[in-house]
């Protein structure tokens, strides 16, 4: 019977107790690649599942390495003999973070940095590697008593502390890096959250002697001008990078899989109408989440991954759009493409007065998919295209809600364009 796990992203849990999708070769990919990267994805598409694997693979305190024996990555030898559990981990995961204040925001992360270093407060303290000094910075940090300088560098100075007693260079893990920076364009902190941001991570990832690897995850490419303007060092993959393409998602062959595992194959050709049609580098990708609710579902469709989120952004930009926008994502919204240039850079500033700046958001947040691309010497020209029912589904019921809300929609059963959205702003 096939066991599927629902909202769970524990790598240790889903391995000892569901099916598991073998994206192992993840590992492999991470290890090759350079010192620090950034994984931009849509939501709940597998990144911290994957960077949980990449912590009970890589950490040296959790004697996980059962966890891999029948996963493909415990076929490279090499890396397994060199790498498995051989690192001190630092793992932080943000996506928590949605406050409505930078005040309250910065608490948040104070307490992250506060729990992050009591994993390793026994330890730590009790080093005779670490002298008086050191240990003072650990409990001022534990204690919340450290001021803001302290903070901005305490991912390197724990990096510092982790190598001076294990004597190995360490992992940094940050799950969903850009949370607390959408909740500041939201909420109207923005510059002052990526100033924190800016000065934290350039700390922990730029020259950090310390550092064997650092993965970050996300879901947008923030600007390199307010965020990553000195991390030359840092390697950025989006959703039009070939790189990483098959390893967040679910590929027509895993799909194929399941649904036959499931005894659902007279259904296949309606659920990948439903959940497929994301093109990733060169791969096209299902939706896992929505995937893995459809089979647990019995095969019965519905709006799973769009009903998880509030959907807050999209909708906020949708609704402020010039009627050039709207006119072009009627287009897309019939069915047809939009061809448009971009800018992978997330410049939140922009998204007020430059109509452009949206089309790079609704791509790398999964509300929008390519259909083919072209590089440029100015960047990609990309035929953008709704992926699928689902995530047309979600653009009908907000348009409908909108006009229900306004009082707009004297038949309910009449159809309305896009450009009906005027009415309802």
């Amino acid at each position: 019977m096939l066991r599927l796990p629902v909202g769970l992203s524990d790598f240790k849990k889903v391995v000892e107790t569901f099916d598991f999708v073998d994206k192992s070769l993840f590992i492999k990919e991470v290890i090759n690649d350079t010192e620090a990267v950034l994984i931009t994805r849509p939501r709940r598409f597998g990144k911290t599942l994957n960077m949980s694997m990449l912590r009970y693979f890589f950490d040296i305190n959790e004697n996980a390495a059962s966890l891999f024996e029948n996963l493909k990555i415990a076929q490279e030898k090499e890396i397994w003999e060199k790498h498995q559990g051989q690192y001190p981990v630092i793992y932080l995961t943000l996506k928590e973070i949605k406050e409505p204040t930078y005040e309250e925001a910065y608490q948040a992360i104070t307490r992250i940095i506060q729990i992050t270093y009591l994993k390793f407060s026994d330890v730590l303290l009790n080093s005779d590697k670490l002298t008086v000094y050191h240990k003072k910075i650990i409990n001022n940090l534990l204690e919340r008593k450290a001021d803001k300088a302290d903070i901005e560098a305490s991912l390197l100075f724990l990096s510092n502390c982790l190598y001076d007693h294990y004597g190995k260079k360490v992992c940094i893990l940050l799950d969903e890096y850009d949370a607390p920076i959408q909740a500041g364009y939201l909420n109207n902190y923005y510059t002052e959250i990526v100033g924190l941001f800016r000065n934290l991570l350039g700390a922990a990832l730029k020259d950090n002697p310390y550092l064997f690897k650092a993965v970050l995850t996300g879901i947008l490419r923030v600007s390199k001008e307010s965020m990553f303007s000195e991390l030359n060092n840092l390697r950025v993959y989006s959703v039009l990078s070939p790189k990483y393409g098959d390893y967040f998602g679910f590929t027509e062959v895993e799909v194929t899989a399941l649904l036959t595992k499931a005894g659902l194959q007279a259904k296949s050709e309606e659920i990948k109408s439903w959940y497929n049609g994301y093109q990733f580098g060169s791969h096209r990708i299902y939706n896992p989440w929505s995937i893995t609710y459809c089979i647990t579902e019995q095969g019965a469709c519905s709006l799973y991954w769009v009903n998880t989120s509030s959907n807050d952004l999209i909708k906020h930009l949708l609704l402020k759009s010039s009627e050039d926008f709207k006119a072009e994502f009627e287009l897309l919204f019939n069915g047809q493409t939009v061809s448009r240039f971009i800018d992978e850079h997330i410049a939140f500033a922009a998204l007020h007065h430059n109509a452009s700046a949206v089309w790079p958001l609704f791509l790398l947040a999964g509300y929008l998919t390519v259909d083919s691309l072209t590089q440029t010497e100015e960047g990609p020209i990309c035929q953008l295209r709704i992926p699928n029912r689902e995530i047309r589904g979600l653009y009908r019921n907000m348009i409908e809600g909108w006009l229900v809300g306004k009082r707009c929609l004297k038949n309910p059963q009449k159809k309305h364009s896009i450009k009906s959205i005027h009415l309802a702003i």
